[in-house]
C-alpha cells in the first residue's frame, strides 16, 4: 500500500461502475479513473446539465472512455427507484457502487421524504440505492464491491440509540448532523459487511475518506457560513492545508480496486488529512454491532426499501 497512487488500479475492463456525484471533485477523479482503467462507469449526478457537462469533460480526459450519465437526486427516494430502474434496463451486473455524493455542514432543511436533509443524503438515499441495485452486484459476484465515501469527522455526531436520523429544527447543529451522517455511512458498511460475510458472500464492503480535500464540499461549507470564524479557517485550510481532488480520490480508489481489501476495511490518507491510501482510524461506536443493527431497522423502515437475501 505504501506510496499507492492511481497508476497501481488494476484493470478494469469487463467491470461495470457506478458513481454517485461524478459530476466534480472527488467523485468525478474516481469515475475518470475508473474509466481510464477500462471500467465502464455510470455517472449517478442529481444535475443533468451538471452531469452531462462532466460526462463530455471525462470523454475529453479519456479518449474511448465508456461512460454513460444517470440523473439521480439522494434527496428524493422516487428519483433513488427510478435510477435503479434505469440503470437495470441497461446493465445485467454491477461490479462496483461508489457511494460518494454528499452535503457537508447545510442550514436545516428536509429532503422530498421529510427527512432531516444531511442525514437523507448522505446515509439514507445511498442506503436505498445500494439496497436496490444489491441484486446486480450479487450478480457480478466474485470481485464486486460497495465503496461508501465517510469523513474523518464522522467523531462530531453519533447514530445510534438516540435517534440517528438527526435533530429537529430547534436543536440543529449543522456540523453534528453532518458527523452523525458520516458516522452512519459507516456503521452501514460495518453491518453490511457483517450481513454479507455471515451469507458467505463474495461481495466486500468498505469505505474511505478523503482526509482534507480541496472540493466543492468545503467551499460550499464555507460559503454557507459567510463571514464567520469558522468560513475564515476553512478558507485558509483550503488553501495551505488541502490535497488536491485527485489525491483526495485515491483512498476510495484504492478501496474500490486494490487486491485484498477486507470487509469493512476503512481506508483514508497516511497523515490523516493527505498523503497515500492507508488503514484509517475510526471511533469505536462506528464498529458497534448492535448499532449497526439498529440504524439498519430504522433505516429499512424510513426508506421503505428491504434488502433481498444474501
Amino acid at each position: 500500500m505504501t506510496g499507492w497512487n492511481a497508476t497501481r488500479i488494476p484493470d478494469q475492463s469487463g467491470r461495470t461502475a457506478v458513481v454517485t456525484g461524478a459530476n466534480s471533485g472527488i467523485g468525478h477523479v474516481t469515475a475518470r479513473e475508473l474509466a481510464r482503467h477500462g471500467a465502464t462507469v455510470v455517472l449517478a449526478c442529481r444535475s443533468a446539465a451538471r452531469g452531462r457537462a462532466a460526462l463530455n469533460l471525462l470523454r475529453g480526459e479519456v479518449p474511448g472512455a465508456r461512460a454513460e450519465f444517470l440523473e439521480l437526486d439522494l434527496a428524493d427516494l422516487s428519483s433513488v427507484r427510478e435510477f435503479a430502474r434505469a440503470f437495470t434496463r441497461r446493465h445485467p451486473a454491477l461490479d462496483l457502487l461508489v457511494n460518494n455524493a454528499g452535503v457537508m455542514a447545510l442550514p436545516y432543511g428536509r429532503t422530498a421524504d421529510g427527512f432531516e436533509t444531511q442525514f437523507g443524503v448522505n446515509h439514507l438515499g445511498h442506503f436505498a440505492l445500494t439496497g436496490l441495485l444489491l441484486p446486480r452486484l450479487l450478480a457480478a459476484a466474485p470481485g464486486a464491491r460497495i465503496v461508501t465515501v465517510s469523513s474523518g469527522f464522522h467523531v462530531l455526531g453519533r447514530a445510534g440509540a438516540e435517534g440517528p436520523f438527526g435533530s429537529e429544527e430547534h436543536d440543529y447543529r449543522r456540523w453534528t448532523a453532518y458527523g452523525r451522517s458520516k458516522t452512519a455511512n459507516l456503521l452501514f458498511t460495518h453491518e453490511l459487511a457483517r450481513r454479507l460475510t455471515a451469507a458467505g458472500s463474495p461481495v466486500t464492503a468498505a469505505a474511505a475518506h478523503p482526509g482534507y480535500a480541496s472540493t466543492n464540499l468545503h467551499a460550499g461549507a464555507a460559503a454557507l457560513e459567510g463571514r464567520s470564524p469558522l468560513s475564515r479557517v476553512l478558507a485558509l485550510g483550503n488553501a495551505v492545508l488541502a490535497q488536491p481532488a485527485a489525491s483526495g480520490a485515491l483512498p476510495t480508489l484504492y478501496a474500490a480496486t486494490a487486491p485484498g481489501v477486507p470487509q469493512d476495511g476503512f481506508f483514508g490518507p497516511r497523515l490523516g488529512w493527505r498523503g497515500a491510501p492507508v488503514r484509517s482510524w475510526r471511533a469505536g461506536w462506528t464498529l458497534d454491532d448492535m448499532a449497526g443493527e439498529r440504524l439498519w431497522a430504522a433505516s429499512e423502515k424510513s426508506t421503505g426499501i428491504t434488502y433481498p437475501p444474501l
